[in-house]
C-alpha cells in the first residue's frame, strides 16, 4: 500500500472520438500502475463529480448553464477544440471532483495524485485547448471556501502556458508589501515575473514560448523556453523558478500540473526532454515539496506522444518518482 492516495475513475475517459488527445490514457495509466505493482487497488480512491456550486467558485453561472444545457455557440465549441456532449460534461465534472478529493488528501497526507485533470486552459467564461473547466482552480477555491487552505501555488510544467490559470488567479490582489523586498536572484531573460501583483495563489508556468496559446496572460512567474530546450537546461530553469517563487511566497498547498508533453516525441510540443529528464523534473518538484513540508497535489494535464504508450509511461513515471521521494523506494 502506498503512503498516499491516487484518485481515479474509469469515467475519466473523454468521449471525443478520434482526436489528438489520447482519451484512453487514464485507463491505461491505471492499468499499468496495477500491472507493474507500483500501486494496488486499495491505493485508489473513486471521486464524485464536483457540484455545480463548486464549479461556480471559478466559472460564471452563464457558462455553467450553457454547459449543463448544451447551449454553447458553435464558436465556443470550436475554441474548446473538443466535441460537446452531456457525457463530456460529466467527465469534466468528475475530473474536477477528483482534483478536489486529491487536494483534500494532499492537505492531510502530504501528497496525493489525481490520475487526470490539469485542464489549465479553461477560463471563467469559456473553455479552450481541450479544457472545458479548470479542475485545479476549482479544487483550490473549494479548499479555501471550506477553510482548509489560505495560500496555494501552481507549478505548471505542461509544454503549453497555463493561460486559464493565469487569468483566473490574476483578479484577487495581495499588496506588494506582503512580499519580501529580496525576491531572490534574477530569473534571466527567458523569464518574466509579476511579483507585485501576487494574490492568494502564486502561479508558475514553464512552457515553450513559441507554442499555444498565442496570447499568454501573465503568470506570477512565466519561464518562456526556446524551442528544443533539453533536460539540463529545463531542470535549471525549473529549479530557479521554484527557488525564486518560494522566496517570495509561502504556499500551504502546491498544485503540480505534470504535463507529459515537454517530451521530445510529442506531437504538440517543441521541447526536447527525454523520458528520464521528465522523471528528474518530477523528482525535483517532489523533493522541494518534501524538503519544505508543503503538501502537493498532482494532476497530469497534456501528453500527445506519437506513441500513446510513451505518454502513459511518462505519467506512470510521475507516480514512481513520488513513491521514490516520499517512500524511499
Amino acid at each position: 500500500m502506498l503512503p498516499f492516495k491516487l484518485v481515479y475513475s474509469d469515467d475519466y475517459y473523454l468521449p471525443i472520438g478520434a482526436h489528438v488527445f489520447p482519451a484512453e490514457k487514464y485507463r491505461r495509466i491505471h492499468q499499468r500502475l496495477i500491472e507493474t505493482r507500483v500501486a494496488e487497488a486499495s491505493d485508489f480512491l473513486n471521486p464524485r463529480p464536483a457540484s455545480d456550486e463548486d464549479v461556480m467558485l471559478v466559472h460564471t453561472p452563464d457558462y455553467v448553464k450553457k454547459l449543463k444545457t448544451g447551449t454553447l455557440s458553435p464558436r465556443e465549441e470550436l475554441v474548446m477544440e473538443i466535441p460537446y456532449s452531456p457525457e463530456l460534461v460529466h467527465a469534466f465534472w468528475l475530473a474536477a471532483g477528483g482534483s478536489i478529493l486529491a487536494a483534500d488528501c494532499a492537505l492531510k497526507d502530504g501528497i496525493a495524485c489525481n490520475i487526470g485533470g490539469g485542464f489549465h486552459h479553461a477560463f471563467p467564461d469559456h473553455g479552450e485547448g481541450f479544457c472545458m473547466i479548470h479542475d485545479v482552480a476549482i479544487a483550490i477555491r473549494r479548499m479555501q471556501r471550506d477553510g482548509k487552505l489560505g495560500r496555494a501555488m501552481t507549478v505548471d510544467c505542461d509544454v503549453h502556458q497555463g493561460n486559464g490559470t493565469a487569468a483566473i488567479f490574476a483578479s484577487k490582489r495581495m499588496s506588494a508589501g506582503a512580499l519580501p523586498s529580496d525576491s531572490g536572484p534574477a530569473l534571466g531573460s527567458s523569464a518574466k515575473t509579476n511579483l507585485g501583483a501576487v494574490n492568494d495563489v502564486f502561479t508558475i508556468s514553464l512552457h515553450q514560448e513559441n507554442n499555444y496559446p498565442l496570447s499568454k496572460p501573465p503568470s506570477t512567474i512565466d519561464v518562456n523556453l526556446p524551442d528544443q530546450t533539453g533536460d539540463d537546461e529545463y531542470l535549471g530553469w525549473l529549479d530557479n523558478a521554484l527557488s525564486s517563487g518560494l522566496r517570495a511566497f509561502a504556499p500551504e498547498l502546491m498544485c503540480y500540473i505534470a504535463g507529459a508533453d515537454p517530451y521530445r516525441e510529442d506531437q504538440l510540443g517543441g521541447l526536447a526532454l527525454t523520458m528520464e529528464g521528465l522523471k528528474k523534473r518530477d523528482r525535483l518538484v517532489f523533493e522541494v515539496s518534501k524538503a519544505r513540508q508543503i503538501p502537493i497535489m498532482v494532476t497530469f494535464a497534456g501528453g500527445y506522444a506519437r506513441a500513446v504508450e510513451d505518454t502513459v509511461q511518462i505519467h506512470c513515471n510521475t507516480i514512481a518518482a513520488a513513491v521514490e521521494v516520499f517512500w524511499g523506494k
